[in-house]
């Protein structure tokens, strides 16, 4: 019953942070701009990190889940639960938003239903490098703080705010990923340039969470505590 509970807290918060981040791109890309995206990303994820981070730790994000694989907080079966529910979630949000946009009459700013790419304003190899290290900032910031029992209380402040920052970085360039389930969502039904760089914001997003977890270790320590749950 535990498991299903977990794993039922990552597939809604997934979906909840997809459609109120990427939403927030949809309606606002314009006449909010890059800030008001970033503060919409941020702001969710704290949230997330409060209502659903003792149940399942939050994790809502498939580089998260392998960082904290990584690390042996969560076995394999676990993180294979977590990474499926995880894009589920992603994929009911890309449903919603592309429902919002087709039949909902909300002009999509973003001209390609939130998703991410590349091309315009940075090239692949930029891309590369942008996702790989904005996500090691990002999964490393979250094992670091979630390893800490001393920090539970506001552990959600510096995980929502190296989320947010991660987005005042990426978004004019390309859309910020950081998480292979954030960019599956909206690509599934925009289709076309979005799905065929898709493989990009999946494999570099991962990388850099496996790289979170080896500095997440050399910085901890054998000061690590199990706080994660093992989702067995």
């Amino acid at each position: 019953m535990d498991d299903a509970r977990r794993v039922s807290a990552e597939f809604l918060g997934t979906l909840l942070l997809v459609f109120i981040g990427v939403g927030s791109a949809v309606a606002a890309r314009e006449q909010g701009g890059v800030v008001v995206v970033a503060l919409a990303f941020g702001f969710v994820m704290l949230a997330l990190v409060y209502t659903i981070g003792p149940l399942s730790g939050s994790h809502v994000n498939p580089a998260v889940t392998l960082g904290v694989l990584l690390s042996r907080k969560i076995s394999v079966l676990g993180a294979v639960r977590y990474w499926i529910a995880q894009l589920a979630g992603a994929t009911v949000a890309g449903f919603l938003l592309f429902t919002l946009t087709r039949w909902g009459g909300v002009t999509d700013e973003t001209k390609s239903l939130g998703s991410n790419g590349y091309g315009e304003t940075i090239n692949l190899g930029g891309t590369i490098l942008l996702e790989t290290v904005l996500t090691f900032l990002f999964v490393l910031v979250v094992l670091v703080v979630s390893s800490r029992t001393e920090h539970a209380a506001v552990a959600g402040l510096p995980i929502g705010l190296a989320l947010a920052a991660a987005h005042l970085v990426g978004v004019a360039l390309d859309g910020t990923s950081v998480n292979p389930a954030r960019s599956l969502g909206p690509a599934l039904f925009e289709g076309g340039n979005a799905l065929q760089q898709l493989w990009v914001f999946i494999t570099f997003p991962m990388l850099g969470g496996a790289l979170a977890a080896a500095a997440a270790s050399l910085i901890l320590g054998t000061d690590r505590r199990r706080v994660t749950h093992p989702a067995d």
